[in-house]
């Protein structure tokens, strides 16, 4: 019964808000930058949607910022996750029961995870060695899936054959499952940074680091270190007009990581490489920056 509205190529915060307005959209689904274009037009002119009431993230995890933005303006945020392996989405993330009386903290600690798995599909985590992991909310491994409609092969190869012994198909994710059944991505496998022997998620860091009032996007990368193996790289898009430093950024770290976790380098970048599906291109940045080893 819904009306299905195509944006076609005006993807800017301007044409968006023009086709909703016209439309009288309710929801849309779109990844963060779209989000933070659209946002970004209405706090710059003033304008909004009044008829929108939900919004759908999905493409790269959202930001702590970017579900506040929304929610600030009455608007429903929700997560999801999948893979073109999993026909896409694998799970959907939205507030559990009454939020009356939870902290705006504790409901967007909810809304960052991945959420629950929709009907048929199965989660699981595993070590490194393939054994299952308890869904405890803090043991964190190798996310695995599998159900009717999940990928088992790929196209030319022998039925079965992306699949583990068992039957599971392995995203290539970290995380961590809940006791509720709630998954949280706590980042991809080759994005991960080991230093000193101990693990760094980039995405949790990236999270933090996009709070600063100057930062409009944030990604971190691992560098070799002669000392400590590796290294975080955090490489900054800063906001428009704004202007922030290098020892402004590590003082506001400070206190919200691990100090072990805090970056002894940052880069500003006028913008950073995108994908067709709205995720940061690291596999570019580990390029260009590969020659910042320390």
């Amino acid at each position: 019964g819904y009306k299905l509205v195509m944006p076609g190529p005006r993807l800017d915060g301007e044409g968006l808000t023009e086709l909703m307005n016209a439309e009288a959209v309710t929801g849309y689904m779109g990844v963060p930058t779209v989000h933070m274009g659209l946002l970004g037009h209405w706090d710059a002119t003033g304008a909004n949607v009044p008829t929108l009431r939900w919004v759908t993230n999905g493409g790269s995890a959202p930001t702590r910022a970017l579900i506040r933005r929304y929610r600030a303006r009455g608007i429903e945020f929700v997560h999801g996750w999948g893979m073109t392996e999993t026909s896409p989405v694998g799970t959907v993330s939205r507030l559990s029961g009454d939020a009356a009386g939870r902290s705006e903290d504790d409901i967007e600690d909810e809304l960052m995870c991945q959420g629950r798995p929709l009907y048929g599909v199965q989660l699981r985590i595993v070590d490194i060695d393939g054994a299952p992991l308890p869904h405890d909310g803090e043991a964190f491994g190798e996310l695995q899936i599998r159900g009717p409609w999940v990928c088992s092969a790929y196209l030319g190869d022998a039925p079965g054959s992306a699949l583990t012994g068992d039957g599971w198909f392995p995203t290539g994710d970290v995380a961590v499952i809940h006791p509720s059944g709630v998954l949280r991505i706590t980042d991809r496998k080759k994005d991960l940074i080991k230093s000193g022997g101990e693990w760094i998620s980039s995405l949790d860091l990236e999270d933090v680091a996009s709070r600063h009032p100057e930062v409009a996007m944030a990604a971190v990368i691992g560098v070799t270190h002669e000392k400590w193996g590796e290294r975080p790289l955090l490489i900054v898009q800063a906001k428009e007009g704004a202007s922030p430093t290098r020892e402004g950024i590590l003082a506001f770290l400070e206190g919200l990581v691990a100090k072990w976790w805090i970056p002894e380098e940052v880069v500003f970048v006028d913008s950073l490489p995108m994908g067709a599906t709205g995720k940061v291109q690291k596999a570019k940045l580990r390029e260009m920056y590969a020659g910042a080893s320390r």
